[in-house]
């Protein structure tokens, strides 16, 4: 089974893809559908006679199709000791399903070239497919077996849990991967945010068949179910493949509980001992969730002071001005139950302290005086635009349309999203500045062997 190793790909540490929908990539077929262009085709709300709704944005061009499908509950809500449990489940959702076992599975598969995945995030179970429009009837149907019949069956599971396993400890050896560890324990620990996705070697030798089967039935219900498909399919044809695949699927999921998470507003800086020639810094503070009023502000700031802006603040303060870092960046980390304003680095050791102690006077800054109207313009402009990139192709398109979905947005949110950065005024990104950043708070997880700097915090767990 080659695609647990891709799938697990996604799980990027750089780019802290463990947080959400962010990290994900796609290979295989190249699905082109129009291009960014894809951003501006209106988005059709496809509802089956059985009451299964779909968003659909039809595409003609070219003879394909992308599905992405998504479940509200993801990882975080894995059972105490099982930890691993959705990450193990999802890579088996194309080890057989049905009557047909894996090797059958995966041969359906191959056979018409479809493009078959599914992976888990801490709030979210989200499948992706991608096929020729004359094999939507199998794609669908395979789908639906997926969800409604998967087999879990002992060979599969010990093969998988191998591979999951032989990914733990590689990434036992990458150093931003154990910085991403200690940092999730350092701001989130002990909500269920702080655990490995992957779980660990304990964890996964507790999942059997049975807690599996127990997984796919609490999260896979309809009532949590959101879809988005894209590409050369009518809304007549969707209807009917929606009632077929999906209507046998419970109508209600396990609930989706989970308590808010609290990251600490005590500011400091943990270090855990690595003989490493460079340091891995990540920082951060507790920040804002999606469906907060001041979201749009905040990523506007996010982009000025870092958010994978090259004239970013912290760009220019770090590595123009002082040659400090090659990149830095910042990012606004936005969970059901939590909110983080975040960022990461890697420097010398002997520059850890100094890069710190700029961070910290880029954080006052932003907190004393806001943003220019000039870099608030520029991040509008970036923000807006980039946007439509994000609809290169149907499956970057459909998997976007999810996103929206999940997120709880409206189905006019790729033109509702321009008006809602545009509105943000100079004296709405002063304010939202004042209340997000707070150097005080500012947290600093340094992995490495820093030269001339002390802890102030105690080492958090790398699990």
């Amino acid at each position: 089974m080659t695609r647990v190793r891709r799938w697990a790909g996604r799980l990027a540490v750089a780019g802290f893809a463990w947080l959400g929908l962010s990290g994900l990539g796609h290979s295989g077929l190249g699905l082109s559908g129009g291009g960014a262009a894809l951003a501006g085709q209106p988005v059709e709300r496809v509802v089956s006679p059985r009451g299964i709704e779909a968003w659909l944005i039809e595409d003609h061009s070219n003879p394909l199709i992308a599905v992405a499908i998504g479940f509200h509950g993801g990882a975080a809500l894995d059972p105490p000791g099982k930890a691993g449990l959705s990450y193990l489940g999802t890579g088996l959702m194309d080890e057989g399903a049905g009557d047909l076992d894996s090797a059958a599975f995966q041969q359906r598969l191959a056979d018409r070239a479809i493009d078959f995945s599914f992976s888990a995030s801490q709030d979210s179970v989200v499948g992706r497919l991608r096929l020729l429009s004359a094999d939507r009837d199998e794609a669908f149907a395979l789908l639906g077996q997926a969800l409604t019949r998967p087999r879990f069956d002992a060979a599969p599971i010990a093969r998988v849990r191998s591979q999951v396993l032989s990914i733990i400890a590689e990434r036992a050896g990458n150093p931003e991967s154990v910085a991403d560890r200690a940092w999730r324990h350092l701001l989130l620990a002990p909500h269920p945010y702080a655990r490995s996705l992957l779980g660990d070697a304990a964890s996964l030798g507790t999942i059997d068949a049975a807690d599996l089967h127990r997984w796919a039935a609490a999260r896979f219900g309809r009532d949590q179910m959101r879809i988005a498909v894209v590409g050369d399919i009518d809304m007549a044809t969707l209807a009917r493949l929606l009632d077929r695949s999906f209507a046998d699927l419970p109508a209600h999921a396990a609930p989706v509980a989970l308590p808010e998470a609290s990251p600490p507003r005590q500011g400091g800086i943990a270090l855990v001992e690595q003989d490493l020639e460079q340091s891995v810094v990540v920082f951060g503070e507790a920040g804002l969730k999606r469906r907060d009023p001041d979201y749009y502000a905040a990523a506007l700031l996010d982009d000025i002071m870092g958010g994978g802006n090259f004239a970013s603040r912290l760009q220019r303060a770090l590595r123009e001005q002082r040659g400090l870092v090659y990149s830095i960046d910042t990012g606004l980390f936005t969970l059901e139950h939590a909110g983080l304003l975040s960022g990461s680095l890697g420097t010398k050791n002997a520059s850890v302290a100094e890069a710190i102690a700029l961070v910290r006077a880029e954080w006052r800054r932003m907190r004393d005086e806001g943003p220019t109207a000039a870099e608030l313009a520029d991040a509008k402009t970036h923000l807006i635009g980039a946007y439509p990139l994000r609809f290169v192709d149907s499956l970057g398109a459909a998997e976007s349309l999810l996103a929206i979905q999940l997120d709880g947005q409206p189905i006019d949110y790729i033109e509702e999203r321009k008006q809602d950065y545009g509105s943000v005024t100079l004296s709405d990104a002063r304010r939202v500045a004042r209340r997000l950043y707070d150097p005080a708070a500012l947290r600093f997880l340094v992995l490495g062997k820093p030269a001339g700097l002390t802890a102030t915090l105690p080492p958090p767990a790398t699990d």
